[in-house]
């Protein structure tokens, strides 16, 4: 008569024997590996959180500081809480510190620079990875090539070429808003390219070879058929120039200077600036801050508004 023997893993037959336990040394394997887990588990969330605090703390403590008083700013440097709330600081650094009309010239100046920026750049990146024809990998390596020459190289002959051109066409030069478009627009190009190249070389054949089998266009199978597919990588990259020429110091205090002393077509970084070194004996330390606070808070809500797309605009880039 034939026995069965319970065991962990079940019911074992007459001549099945119990599957042998750990050893010693393996449980301590695994109970060493789960600790291991647990202690990067929490040096990685430790991590996290003092990076966090790095980052929120400043935003918090240049927010608060604009709405303290001067003497506050003074006395209590590090604290995160005014006395009492100057609301009117942003009234007067809008005015008297001429951040509106900063801020308008910079809307101006970014709104044609990131439309034509990512016009050119999509079209550019669209022909070379689509099309085979003699010196495309040359035309692609140039505009890498653009990644890696610092600005500052070309200071010299990017100002005598903006200063020339304006004695031919006044309009394209010094001081001008059309100038410093085109000048964004070259400088944000390259990395544009480069970051649309591999959207649209992962796109589907299928779906442009279908398009042209219905008689579309090269330029309407561009416009209506591939670019809105490469819509994750042009949300990404268009975020990426939004924070890069609304943040760009260097080439507009190269080639916007001001005007018989009035900052008529100067751009958010450079008011920044004049607020802060331009006040004589009079230290305007609280509308220094409100402005800093007006330059800062809309780049911080365009990119919390499209964080998602930007991600998966990334994600996407990665995963193709």
């Amino acid at each position: 008569m034939s026995t069965v023997t319970h065991t962990p893993g079940g019911l074992a037959g007459p001549d099945q024997t119990p599957p042998p336990g750990r050893t010693p040394a393996q449980r301590a394997a695994v109970g060493g590996g789960r600790a291991g887990a647990r202690f990067f588990n929490g040096f990685s969330h430790l991590f996290l959180a003092v990076w966090a605090i790095m980052v929120v703390y400043p935003l918090l403590w240049v927010v608060m500081s604009a709405l303290k008083t001067d003497s506050e700013v003074i006395r209590k440097p590090l604290s995160l809480i005014p006395e009492q709330l100057q609301w009117d600081n942003f009234a007067r650094a809008w005015t008297e510190g001429h951040i509106g009309s900063f801020f308008l010239n910079t809307i101006l100046v970014l709104t044609g620079s990131v439309f034509l920026t990512m016009l050119l750049g999509s079209m550019a990146a669209y022909v070379l990875a689509r099309y085979e024809f003699p010196g495309n990998r040359l035309i692609y390596y140039m505009f890498l090539s653009g990644l890696t020459l610092p600005i500052y190289l070309a200071a010299v002959p990017l100002f005598k070429g903006v200063y020339n051109t304006g004695v031919v066409l006044p309009f394209l030069g010094p001081n001008s808003h059309l100038m410093l478009i085109l000048v964004y627009v070259a400088w944000s190009l390259s990395f544009t390219v480069f970051f649309m190249h591999s959207f649209f070389r992962t796109l589907p054949n299928a779906i442009a070879e279908a398009g042209m089998v219905d008689g579309a266009s090269h330029s309407r199978l561009f416009f209506s058929v591939m670019l809105p597919m490469a819509k994750p990588g042009l949300i990404s990259i268009g975020i990426f120039n939004v924070l890069g020429q609304w943040n760009q110091w260097y080439l507009p205090t190269l080639l916007m200077q001001s005007v018989a002393g009035e900052p008529k077509n100067q751009v958010i970084s450079q008011g920044l600036i004049e607020l802060s070194v331009n006040q004589g004996y009079r230290s305007d330390w609280s509308g220094l801050f409100a402005g800093v606070t007006m330059a800062m808070l809309p780049v911080l809500i365009v990119y919390i508004v499209f964080q998602r797309q930007v991600q998966s605009g990334l994600t996407a880039g990665v995963s193709k």
